[in-house]
């Protein structure tokens, strides 16, 4: 891994459990990111699940477009979680050789690879605690009976992320962890 001061495009990979707020968090750091400084790159993720525009924005696909968009080398990253697909589409790399930062909610189970395979890669963990990953679990209403269920039980095993670059809270008032956020990314 490159340190986090490399003159490359910084990939931040933006981790946490369901509910963490890690979209809510991104629109708040591009709502409020300054006029003077080129904002970073949020790529649109591609995911294999009904469009939720209430909740996050990304590009529904069915499962089948998916693969054959992954077997034509479509995706930079990709992971399943919850019998779910994801990806995230390879203009990214345009703008990283560019040396922009690109902005992405992604699964922590890709940091590695991701670390491997960019060379300048930053992650922040979103840290909420279980009692409250619940209550906004339940309230968003997305995921149902054993779908929800697995998730609660994933976010309550993976309250830490050790190996990450920089772990906010986000458990208070979203400006509180949104400026902690902008902070960061304008340290790049």
């Amino acid at each position: 891994m490159v340190s986090c001061n490399s003159k490359w495009g910084t990939l931040f990979l933006l981790i946490g459990n369901s509910g963490s707020g890690k979209d809510s968090l991104i629109r708040w750091v591009i709502e409020k990111w300054p006029s003077d400084r080129p904002a970073p790159v949020v790529p649109t993720r591609v995911i294999t699940r009904p469009s939720s525009p209430e909740t996050e924005a990304f590009e529904s696909i069915s499962e089948d477009q998916f693969q054959k968009l992954s077997k034509a080398g479509a995706f930079s990253l990709q992971w399943t979680s919850y019998r779910i697909y994801y990806g995230i589409h390879v203009e990214i790399e345009d703008a990283l050789t560019r040396s922009r930062s690109v902005l992405v909610n992604v699964s922590r189970q890709i940091v590695e690879a991701a670390r491997n395979r960019f060379p300048k890669v930053c992650v922040i963990f979103i840290r909420v605690p279980y009692h409250i990953t619940e209550a906004r679990l339940r309230s968003r209403d997305r995921e149902h009976g054993i779908d929800l269920e697995n998730r609660l039980a994933r976010a309550l095993q993976n309250q830490e992320f050790p190996t990450a670059d920089y772990t906010i809270d986000n458990s208070g008032d979203i400006t509180v962890a949104g400026q902690e956020l902008l902070n960061i990314l304008l340290k790049y």
